[in-house]
């Protein structure tokens, strides 16, 4: 059993991805929480499910929480979940494999923000699983970034 806990947002854009990558996660062994959308909705906002997502990785303090959340772009997505305290997300929706990777060797992302209209599920796990297995490098000017993000 994987110790990292994944916490799962999604509106209605995302919304069928996020119930694929669900399954997907608890089977490869990951604690999956899901803080909605419960079920589909058209039309409905992101805000309250990016927010809910962001509250839970910003009260963790011991680096086992991460969320990936779902929405058309991914960007009004990450915006939200970065307005939290210690929340670091980055954004993917279909560009470079790299990105994904630098965000979590120089940025420490504890926050993935998938634009479920720009990929499909399977490369959204390959990416996911990129991402889970990144590790942080931890270099100083990073760590020393980092700090400085977390003072504002």
């Amino acid at each position: 059993m994987n110790n990292t806990r994944i916490i799962l947002a999604a509106d209605h854009a995302g919304f069928a991805m996020k119930e694929d990558i669900k399954s997907y996660l608890s089977q490869n062994g990951y604690a999956v929480e899901d803080v909605g959308a419960e079920k589909l909705i058209d039309g409905d906002d992101y805000p309250q499910y990016m927010a809910a997502a962001a509250k839970v990785v910003s009260a963790d303090h011991s680096g086992n929480v991460k969320a990936i959340i779902f929405g058309g772009s991914g960007e009004g997505e990450a915006i939200v979940a970065n307005r939290f305290t210690g929340v670091r997300a980055a954004v993917w929706n279909g560009g470079s494999d790299e990105i994904v990777k630098l965000s979590r060797q120089h940025n420490d992302a504890n926050v993935l923000s998938i634009g479920a209209r720009f990929v499909d599920v399977a490369k959204a796990k390959e990416i996911i699983d990129l991402w889970l297995n990144t590790p942080f490098g931890g270099e100083e000017r990073h760590e020393r970034r980092i700090a400085q993000i977390d003072q504002l």
